[in-house]
């Protein structure tokens, strides 16, 4: 034989070896049971062999080709189909390897600040070398999925952009997100890992554990964070301030009456003091000008019973006036702490680089249903520090604030906390937050427990909403999503081309792909232990975890209390692409865009009966993956006006951003979805101007959203910020703080993409 050298991929040449094309063929074979022998294997190995006999050198594609119409030639078509698709698999497994390490060089060398890589989190500064560093570990996680992992059916569906599998990198390890119950967590205190932090007992200490408690179940999951009933856990924390701010207020006031120090210890008389308190008789009011008779004759007596030796009656004389100060002052000293302690959050949240990339956790609180005086305290706090804004006022982006609407609680001019309703109204209308979350729609309404704050539908700021459970309470805290999956629905009816018995078939084809894919990612990561999630389960903070050991696996308590979430994207050019016309311009639209989500959300509560599984529908959260679509979309069908000619496809079922409509036209087209898409859901409604001259039209709109039935809303509106000065607010011919004027391209305006 004269053949001696055969040239690789890489330009080596390499000597012949008979044996790897013998061991080629038999590995193709064996995908096929009892499909050739060996000496069969041994005829075709000689065949080829005979064929390249003659040439001085070969590449390795021109061995294969022969390879192949060999099989073919001598009849072994299932064995050749093997050996074709083996090829192609290392092909595209080749090609993956090239894309990373063009995605290793972009990572380095590239701007990413317009690409989609920044849009996957907002809180991730992919320039800096702690983002490129997360970059570099999630496409490198990514590609060994891709190649390693994933089933052929789910990688296909992924790389064509018929679906879209968000997290990838993190598909072997973990979880996305959680709403926290800090009281909960709170009580009897808790580990971080690297120490144990007793019980908090003053408001500044609950705000900073807050914090932490995001911080640290931030580093076992890939997603947000949120905390679903913030006021009910600071309004704690506030009563413990104010017990000890009338303990010392009393100690102050003994020491005046003497004119010099206690003789002793001045804790062993704020700790005698208090002991004589009943502090459910003794409780902070927000802001009265007369101190609750109750109150002030339970600091008398402790007074009385604890007043020093050196002050005889005589000298003592009537102590009221004293408990009157007191307890003024206990108020005022609590007020103030509160103050700095949700100011201290608010900047917090924005600067604890703590997650992977230097990111700051993706943190959200829910709150505004807690009418004690100590949760209102909190609450109209968190807004003035958000109000306030940063440093040098500039707007917080984290914690993602949502206020929770409930007529009899803070929604109608007679109820208890109306005024602080108002407030966000005013806050928002300045800085965008809060957003506003609706108790009252039917859908949340069916699960709300006026003594349980954990059935009050809460947020996980982006949309994510958890409460229905088929295998426990329906409840809000201690549970999240365990991931979800997004469909392209303008491929699907292009690909119908308008043949809605085709979009049917292939809607339903990648519904259940999305559902497939969902458990195939559970099975990797159900037989984890609570030793690897150390926070979320090993602290209790998951449903149900506080009852596992250690070693214990997440199966159970994942697979009971997660939400398993399927979600769509375009359903705008969707419609185009299939009737011509998108649900904000026609009637005939709108009923087929409902029967569309409709559709989803039927098979996901089928998946939900039919499995115990809490199967819900998202209207996904997608800013890149609205770019990644419509580019795969437009790639292949070319541009088309309405479905392809934009550079974004639009979120979940919105009625197009570009699209001229009067807000309440829009309300009432979009409304109609958040009941369907129980995993989550938002919708905007944009202010031109400065909506903060104007805070009833605000308002107005606010309450539009919530009698047409929306779930979770928010007020899109400008608010520039001057990047010298740090400025955030209207800035039209100059920077009304520092007076700059390179308005054009100096100032940049903070605004939701939507």
């Amino acid at each position: 034989m004269n053949l001696k050298n055969v040239i690789k991929r890489s330009g080596l040449t390499v000597d012949y070896d008979r044996s790897k094309i013998y061991n080629a063929i038999a590995g193709a074979a064996k995908e096929i049971p009892d499909s050739m022998t060996d000496e069969e294997k041994e005829s075709i190995t000689n065949q080829v062999e005979n064929t390249i006999a003659n040439l001085s050198s070969i590449t390795v594609e021109e061995i294969q080709d022969v390879v192949e119409q060999v099989l073919m030639k001598q009849g072994f078509f299932d064995v050749a189909k093997h050996y074709i698709m083996y090829r192609q698999r290392h092909a595209e497994r080749r090609e993956a390897q090239k894309n990373l390490m063009k995605s290793y060089k972009d990572i380095f060398f590239a701007d990413a600040i317009d690409s989609d890589m920044k849009r996957d989190n907002a809180n991730i500064n992919t320039d800096a070398s702690m983002g490129i560093m997360l970059k570099l570990g999630a496409e490198g996680a990514k590609h060994f999925v891709d190649n390693y992992v994933l089933p052929e059916e789910f990688a296909q569906a992924d790389k064509n952009n018929f679906i879209h599998i968000h997290d990838k990198d993190f598909s072997l390890i973990t979880l996305n997100c959680c709403q926290i119950d800090l009281l909960k967590l709170f009580h009897g205190g808790f580990s971080t890992g690297h120490g144990f932090l007793r019980e908090p007992n003053s408001i500044r200490a609950y705000a900073s554990l807050a914090c932490i408690a995001i911080q640290s179940n931030q580093n076992d999951m890939f997603g947000g964070q949120s905390i679903n009933a913030f006021d009910f856990a600071m309004a704690e924390g506030v009563h413990k301030t104010f017990c000890k701010a009338v303990a010392d207020e009393a100690y102050k006031s003994m020491v005046y009456r003497l004119g010099t120090e206690i003789a002793g210890d001045a804790k062993a008389f704020r700790d005698k003091f208090r002991s004589h308190m009943d502090y459910s008789r003794c409780r902070f009011t927000d802001g009265d000008a007369q101190p609750p008779l109750e109150a002030v004759e339970m600091i008398l007596q402790a007074l009385e019973a604890t007043k020093p030796e050196e002050l005889t009656e005589a000298s003592v004389g009537d102590l009221t006036q004293d408990a009157v100060n007191i307890y003024h002052l206990a108020c005022a000293d609590t007020t103030e702490e509160t103050h700095q302690a949700m100011e201290a959050l608010i900047h917090n949240f924005n600067t604890l680089h703590s997650r992977a990339g230097a990111q700051v956790p993706f943190s959200s609180i829910n709150y505004g249903m807690d009418t004690s005086a100590e949760g209102r305290l909190a609450v109209r706090e968190v807004l003035n520090a958000i109000q306030a804004g940063l440093g040098n006022g500039e707007t917080a982006i984290f914690p993602i604030s949502v206020f929770q609407l409930k007529a009899g609680v803070n929604y109608n001019p007679d109820d208890p906390n109306y005024d602080l309703f108002q407030q966000a109204c005013r806050v928002s209308s300045k800085r965008l937050f809060p957003n506003f979350v609706n108790i009252d729609a039917p859908y949340n309404l069916q699960y709300y427990q006026p003594d349980n704050y954990n059935s009050y539908v809460a947020t996980m700021g982006c949309r994510t909403r958890v409460i229905g459970n088929v295998n426990g309470p329906s409840e809000a805290g201690s549970r999240g999503n365990f991931s979800f999956t997004t469909i392209n629905l303008p491929k699907l009816a292009l690909e119908a081309k308008g043949n809605l018995d085709k979009f049917w078939q292939l809607l339903d084809k990648y519904i259940q792909i999305s559902h497939d894919y969902l458990l195939f990612r559970f099975q990797t990561i159900k037989e984890k232990h609570v030793y690897n999630y150390p926070f979320l389960m090993g602290q209790g903070v998951w449903m149900d975890s506080d009852k596992l050991k250690a070693t214990d696996t997440i199966e159970e308590v994942l697979k009971k209390h997660a939400s398993f979430s399927i979600g769509f994207c375009g359903l705008a050019e969707c419609l185009v692409a299939l009737i011509g016309k998108h649900h904000g311009e026609s009637e005939a639209a709108q009923e087929l865009g409902l029967k569309i989500v409709g559709h989803i959300r039927q098979r996901t509560d089928e998946y939900t009966d039919a499995e115990s599984i809490n199967w819900s529908t998202f209207g996904t959260p997608a800013e890149s993956t609205a770019g990644q679509f419509q580019r795969a979309n437009r790639k292949k069908f070319g541009i088309i006006p309405g479905v392809t000619d934009r550079d974004y496809l639009t979120n979940s079922s919105h009625v197009p951003v570009y699209y001229p409509i009067r807000a309440l036209d829009k309300i009432r087209i979009e409304a109609p979805y958040h009941e369907l898409e129980n995993a989550g859901h938002i919708a905007y409604v944009e202010m031109d101007g400065d909506p903060s001259k104007n805070v009833k039209a605000f308002e107005t709109l606010v309450r539009a959203m919530h009698d047409a039935n929306m779930g979770y809303f928010s007020i899109n509106h400008p608010v520039d910020r001057d990047p010298v000065c740090g400025y955030t607010g209207i800035i039209e011919n100059e920077c009304p703080h520092c007076h700059r004027k390179e308005i054009v391209t100096g100032h940049k305006t903070i605004k939701r993409i939507v």
